[in-house]
């Protein structure tokens, strides 16, 4: 797994939908649904008349992490979904990676969040290796 300053990704050995189906099943493993997805790709093709590379956003959303979340910070929403994305590099290599929401949250001074962040980045951390 690599870590960047603001998400954790890997490298699959699955194709792009079986990865897409496969981050699916271990994020429901962790309590998470998928509320939205984005398809990058068929969205530019379609506004700009462009080609672009296999490219999926899915917003992942753990509900009691989110209620407790909202109940603490108002206006946690702004980060709300979880964004996990799933696209083909130019090495035709299949990658997964989601938000740190540790890193997403620290521009929130609330203290109460803290707790909230840490258990979600290790359950997004969890899913991510068990791809």
């Amino acid at each position: 797994m690599e870590q960047t300053n603001y998400g954790f990704s890997t490298k699959v050995e699955l194709g792009y939908e079986e990865a897409i189906a496969k981050v699916t099943e271990e994020l429901k493993k962790e309590g998470f649904g998928v509320l939205t997805e984005i398809d990058v790709k068929a969205t530019l093709k379609k506004k700009l008349d462009v080609d672009f590379k296999p490219y999926k956003i899915l917003g992942a959303c753990n509900p009691p992490f989110a209620y407790k979340s909202l109940q603490s910070e108002e206006q946690i929403g702004l980060m709300l979904p979880c964004n996990v994305i799933v696209y083909v590099n130019d090495k035709n290599e299949t990658i997964v990676a989601a938000i740190d929401p540790i890193a997403s949250m620290q521009a929130v001074r609330n203290e109460q969040l803290e707790e909230v962040a840490e258990t979600i980045q290790g359950k997004l951390k969890k899913v991510i290796g068990n791809l």
